[in-house]
């Protein structure tokens, strides 16, 4: 029965949505990101299932990436929601909204101990969102809710 669990649960994690999957990450996938040296421009947004204004943001981003695909600039969501929570909460969350843009969930409950190497600005309050091009030395970070237009002023600053 438990081996039926386990396997049931996998199969769940590993079902596409909209061509797109929900990944169990550790901080140390998102560092290298952060500190890869890359000439792509990212957007990376913390959020989560249960937090209205990152809710609401949402479509923001999922409109950025339509705008800009083909560009050098890729649009990261980075779930603030429970790991226990992925099959329940997050797998389905995203399907219901057709989230285009990749989605990790971030299995680091200890936030004291990274959410400083993401910016020394944030208090961990969400949303949250990080835009940055390593290759130009260039990093901008917002806690608060983004709109369209502020989010794409933003952006051309980059390009």
């Amino acid at each position: 029965m438990k081996t039926l669990f386990v396997v049931s649960v996998l199969f769940i994690m590993s079902i596409k949505t909209n061509a797109q999957r929900v990944e169990l990450v550790q901080f140390g996938r998102l560092q290298q990101l952060l500190t890869q040296p890359s000439d792509t421009t990212y957007i990376i947004n913390f959020w989560a299932t249960w937090c209205k204004p990152c809710v609401v943001e949402l479509p923001v981003f999922e409109q950025i990436n339509q705008q800009y695909a083909g560009q050098k600039v890729r649009v990261l969501l980075v779930s603030m929601d429970f790991a226990k929570d992925m099959v329940t909460r997050v797998l389905p969350f995203v399907a219901r909204w057709q989230i285009a843009n990749p989605v990790w969930l971030l299995n680091e409950p200890d936030y004291d101990s990274w959410i400083n190497k993401v910016s020394q600005r944030w208090s961990g309050a969400i949303p949250a969102t990080l835009i940055l091009n390593n290759k130009k030395r260039k990093r901008i970070f917002f806690e608060q809710p983004l709109e369209f237009n502020q989010l794409e002023k933003e952006l051309r600053d980059f390009l």
